[in-house]
């Protein structure tokens, strides 16, 4: 262990503290999953993670692609400790004043892969019902595919995912409630997990984050508005990335520290906020604080004031559409392929796709071929589907692998045409059955790349 890293983190959490943490990162590291609430199945024998209660530690690493389950969204593989950003989210949500006259706003600022996305909008629609919108946004390109396609796994129509520079959200001026920043860190926390990470770090890259961190933060500030919660979280463990930083926002930005008061089994408190550490919590390393915003700002939409002109144009969709959601969607058409958006969200999404890089936004619900919708591989996974938009099949582990292997499938007691291939009552996709053979509508890019045979007897 570098003798630099020795020192950051003995003088983060005290050096009896340190002695237990260094014991830690020579053992494996504990798995665990958070439940999605909205899609029920059966659930995996595991322990219950201390701060959230869809949040499970499970005993040994199963292998998660041949699960169908897993395929479906019912669950996503989250560290333990990067779960606490959660708990800490459902304390702000508690501590909002009054209700609101619109949608709750929230953005996750850095958000790929995905687990703090998912988590934040079970969070939501457990607190505010359908009443939110939350962005997940990912300026990487390489990862806000995969941030996509678990949002579209997740199935939560309010989720929209935008790819920009924080800096692109400073144009909307008080927008947020609730800023999420999982910021860009030296990557201490995963010692244990990624050998790298231990070999790449150094005092002058935590010099870099702490600097990189201040640039991300004051970009963004100002699309929070004021007494909006601010969450800033790292997965390292020294002062200059964590409460350094945070202290730096409060001063410079305009913003109180809120308080650090409540106990949490194993999490060690800090100066403004809180550190998990391995050895004192099963999981990985985890900082996070949060602040109140108490500079002056006020979001004005100049947009929604003045009617889009093409908002006039007429677009000719497929009838139908409605049946296919359990709840009032606005569709959209662009090029051949259509889109729903929750109908009481369609003036915040127009807005923001006039202002972001929108990468997906609703749920996509098919393309057009000819006079036909091909029903999206989306469409599927979303806790709006309407129960009986489609004929629905059940189908044993096995066949639903091969099903998403891409397999050959015939359905010999199904009905012709677009069916809902499910496992455990749980939707996984689409395929068109024509009696002697199925074709599938499972994407390419989501399909088990595995040898079944060899794997999942």
């Amino acid at each position: 262990m570098k003798e630099d890293f020795r020192k950051y983190l003995e003088e983060a959490i005290g050096a009896e503290n340190a002695l237990v943490a260094f014991s830690a990162f020579e053992c494996p590291p504990s798995v665990s999953v958070r439940l999605n609430p909205f899609k029920s199945c059966a659930v995996p024998q595991g322990r219950p993670v201390p701060w959230n209660r869809h949040g499970l530690l499970l005993k040994f690493r199963p292998v998660f692609t041949l699960d169908p389950l897993f395929h479906a969204g019912a669950y996503y593989v989250q560290d333990s400790s990067s779960m606490f950003v959660g708990h800490v989210f459902r304390n702000a949500l508690e501590a909002m004043e009054g209700p609101l006259s619109r949608p709750l706003r929230v953005l996750d600022l850095c958000a790929a892969p995905g687990g703090k996305t998912t988590d934040l909008a079970a969070s939501l629609r457990e607190f505010c019902g359908d009443d939110f919108i939350l962005v997940a946004n990912e300026v990487m390109k390489a990862r806000v595919g995969v941030l996509a396609d678990n949002v579209a796994l997740w199935g939560d129509p309010n989720v929209v995912v935008t790819s920009d520079d924080p800096r692109a959200f400073g144009p909307l001026a008080g927008y947020f409630d609730i800023i999420l920043a999982d910021v860009p860190c030296s990557g201490e926390g995963m010692f244990r997990k990624d050998e790298q990470a231990q070999a790449q770090w150094s005092a002058e890259n935590v010099a870099l984050c702490e600097a990189r961190q201040r640039r991300i933060t004051a970009d963004v500030w100002p699309a929070l508005k004021k007494d909006g919660i601010f969450i800033y979280s790292t997965c390292t463990f020294n002062r200059y990335e964590n409460d350094g930083n945070v202290a730096w926002i409060a001063e410079n930005l305009g913003a109180d520290i809120l308080p650090n008061d409540r106990e949490a089994e194993g999490v060690l408190k800090t100066e403004s906020g809180y550190s998990l550490v391995p050895g004192f919590v099963e999981g990985e390393g985890q900082y996070c604080a949060s602040l109140r915003k108490t500079a002056e700002v006020e979001f004005v939409d100049a947009r929604l004031s003045r009617p889009d002109a093409r908002s006039d144009r007429k677009t000719v969709l497929p009838q139908g559409l409605d049946t296919y959601f359990s709840q009032k969607m606005k569709f959209s058409l662009k090029g051949d392929t259509v889109t729903a958006v929750p109908q009481h969200l369609a003036s915040e999404v127009e807005m923001l796709r006039q202002r972001l890089h929108v990468i997906s936004a609703g749920c996509a619900v098919g393309t057009i071929k000819g006079s036909v919708l091909v029903p999206d591989a989306d469409l599927a996974l979303s806790i709006r589907l309407s129960n009986d938009a489609f004929p629905r099949h059940e189908v044993d582990r096995m066949t639903a692998l091969k099903y998403l292997h891409r397999d050959a499938l015939t359905l010999d007691d199904a009905p012709k045409g677009y069916v809902l291939i499910c496992h455990e009552g749980l939707p996984l996709g689409f395929v068109k059955n024509l009696g002697n053979r199925c074709n599938s509508l499972h994407p390419q890019s989501r399909r088990i790349r595995m040898n079944l045979p060899s794997v999942a007897e």
